[in-house]
């Protein structure tokens, strides 16, 4: 019986972590950390703001989708933990494959894997509770 309780336990807590995914967007040091690397990274295509670059649901005259807005107007949170990881590390058009033609670079020679985390949590802790409740959701529906 005790075992019970306590793979009961267990399990609601890895069904908690598992929602949140893997993002530190709860950790203020690590959202500070990510905010900076976002300022030096991410920030010149994205805004300093999330806000994206005009227009970035159109292909520019070079056949490009600008960089989307990674607040709540844009897409990001639209994608799990892990899709997002893969993204930031090896670039969209890796990604996506199928010849899709993309500027965001992959990030895996430039940034650890817990850089990546932390400017990813960065991006989510700005979100509002209920598009952050939506991407928990997005992450345990992926699996993790």
């Amino acid at each position: 019986m005790v075992a019970l309780r306590v793979g009961l336990a267990l399990g609601t807590m890895a069904g908690a972590a598992q929602a949140e995914g893997v993002l530190p967007y709860r950790d203020a040091d690590a959202v500070a950390r990510g905010e900076r690397l976002y300022e030096a990274t991410c920030a010149t295509c994205h805004g300093r703001d999330l806000q994206g670059e005009p227009d970035w649901q159109s292909r520019d005259a070079e056949g490009y989708l600008p960089a989307p807005p990674h607040d709540q107007t844009g897409h990001t949170w639209h994608h799990p933990d892990a899709v997002l990881l893969d993204i930031v590390r090896r670039g969209t058009a890796a990604v996506v494959g199928q010849g899709y033609q993309s500027r965001m670079p992959g990030y895996a020679g430039a940034l650890t894997e817990a850089e990546m985390r932390e400017v990813l949590a960065y991006i989510k802790s700005t979100w509002p509770d209920r598009v952050i409740a939506i991407h928990d959701r997005i992450n345990v529906e992926a699996g993790g």
